[in-house]
């Protein structure tokens, strides 16, 4: 790996476009060659994952919105696929609804450094766009394994949150750089896509603060709408603002560290594999990731403390990120709110363990329902639990072997009668230093367990058959992966919606 150093520059330094992070982006992108077999066997899997939530998704709101804004838009030609619709639309509206879909429930992969991320999130624009252009299951594959290794690199060495950014910004620089490798583009025209990419993708942490809105699902489907769209403005020769990254007036200087930033950010050598998407891992349960571990904790506490009706407290011993973004330490009451939205209670792990404490289970639908929400029983129990930051957790979190990082907590639990029961767990059980990890006979399980109902099991084995041999697909046998739907039941949906513009 080469450490890249980057920081702002006055415009009188007239940087030259070749020592600029965006230039070197789009550099590793489009020197992608030979894909490591371990690389393509995970992006295959998250293949899979992505489509299992999409489906899981379909009859919810935000993505009936996103699909009927979509399908305003048909008659291209060849087009892109939405789920849920026969219909083929242009390829950036593809991504929008689709990229909606996969983000909905909260429940496909991440990766977590400095900042947070779902580069699952990149999967949506780039099978768009490989359809629309006709392009191979090995093309789509190589831009997945480029913005995989763009995204983590961004991840790790830039931290977006502590300026309260969301994470979309990086994102979109790797959509970008996996449309380069996928069309296999010159660096300079995906240099200015990733600038253009980035200025219009920053946006304010607001969108995962407070009450939590639809936009949460929306935001990276904007996100790869807006990179599809740089890349043509790019390809038609069109430029950006620049240095993105570096420039007095860019983003490090007035949107992260000031004009005293300085950042690594690491990425391969020319040759070298591209294998940061083995570093990323997927949910089992449909909560943020920094729950998955605290809900299989909870059910391996609940056989601990019988009836939690004698509980008195619990606290809840974690990182900084886990106590500040989904713990108490975000000081939001609509945390502990009963009412609150399904967005911000897959943000609250007060209820989410309160929850699992009672289910000894976790639902994407059921565990989310307002009658579950509000039972007097879950919200007296939620109201009792508590977190704090703990340095050797936090330190933990962040520690450089990912086979040591952990993303879990140590729950304290003090009883009516004073007795404490204590337990502790670093890691989720599916995530790969876990108990459990996920494999593809896990990702199959999930996708038929998602989809049930919404996809006969014949169209099930359809899917996973196409999946499978994604790197020998032609362009033609992309459409098999997208699931054949029961599009009544989604039609029905879409017709209940009121009409916007399109």
């Amino acid at each position: 790996m080469i450490e890249h150093h980057v920081r702002v520059h006055p415009s009188a330094d007239r940087l030259p476009r070749e020592d600029q992070l965006a230039w070197k982006l789009a550099a590793v992108a489009t020197g992608t060659g030979d894909l490591d077999p371990d690389s393509v066997t995970m992006a295959v899997n998250r293949v899979i994952d992505n489509a299992s939530v999409a489906v899981a998704s379909l009859l919810r709101r935000p993505v009936a919105v996103a699909r009927a804004q979509a399908t305003a838009h048909r008659g291209a030609t060849p087009g892109a696929s939405v789920f849920g619709s026969t219909a083929r639309v242009t390829p950036e509206w593809a991504a929008w609804a689709n990229g909606t879909a996969v983000r909905e429930l909260d429940f496909h992969d991440t990766y977590l450094a400095a900042d947070y991320s779902h580069p699952g999130d990149n999967i949506p624009p780039l099978l768009a766009v490989a359809q629309h252009t006709g392009r191979t299951g090995a093309d789509l594959l190589r831009g997945i394994v480029a913005a995989y290794e763009i995204h983590v690199a961004l991840v790790k060495g830039i931290c977006l949150h502590a300026h309260r950014i969301d994470h979309v910004a990086h994102l979109s620089a790797a959509t970008a750089c996996g449309l380069g490798a996928l069309l296999r583009l010159p660096t300079a025209r995906v240099y200015q896509a990733v600038q253009q990419a980035v200025h219009t993708t920053t946006a304010t942490r607001q969108s995962r603060k407070g009450e939590i809105s639809s936009w949460k699902a929306y935001a990276p489907a904007f996100a790869g709408k807006a990179a599809i769209e740089a890349v043509d403005r790019a390809m038609r020769g069109e430029t950006s603002p620049s240095p993105i990254y570096e420039g007095e007036d860019g983003f490090l200087a007035w949107l992260l560290d000031g004009p005293e930033s300085h950042y690594t950010v690491r990425l391969p050598e020319p040759g070298e594999p591209r294998r940061a998407i083995l570093d990323t891992y997927t949910k089992e349960h449909s909560a943020e990731y920094q729950a998955q571990a605290i809900i299989d904790l909870a059910r391996r506490l609940r056989e601990k403390t019988g009836p939690l009706d004698k509980v008195r407290s619990i606290v809840l011993h974690t990182s900084h990120h886990t106590h500040h973004v989904i713990g108490s330490g975000a000081n939001d009451p609509q945390k502990y709110d009963p009412k609150a939205s399904r967005e911000t209670l897959d943000h609250s792990v007060p209820y989410i363990l309160a929850v699992a404490l009672q289910d000894g289970t976790w639902h994407h639908e059921r565990s989310y329902a307002p009658e579950r929400a509000q039972r007097p029983d879950t919200v007296e129990l939620w109201r009792k639990i508590t977190t704090v930051e703990d340095p050797e957790w936090t330190r933990r979190y962040h520690d450089p072997d990912p086979d040591r990082r952990a993303f879990g907590g140590r729950a304290v639990i003090t009883l009516a009668d004073g007795s404490v029961i204590e337990d502790e767990l670093a890691v989720a059980d599916a995530h790969p230093a876990g108990a459990r990890p996920f494999d593809r006979p896990a990702y199959a399980a999930k996708f038929r367990t998602l989809t049930e109902g919404a996809v006969a099991p014949q169209a099930q084995d359809r899917f996973l058959a196409a999946a499978e041999h994604l790197p020998h697909l032609t362009a033609p046998d992309l459409d098999g992966l997208f699931p054949e739907v029961d599009t009544d039941a989604v039609a029905a949906r879409d017709a209940r919606l009121p009409k916007g513009l399109f």
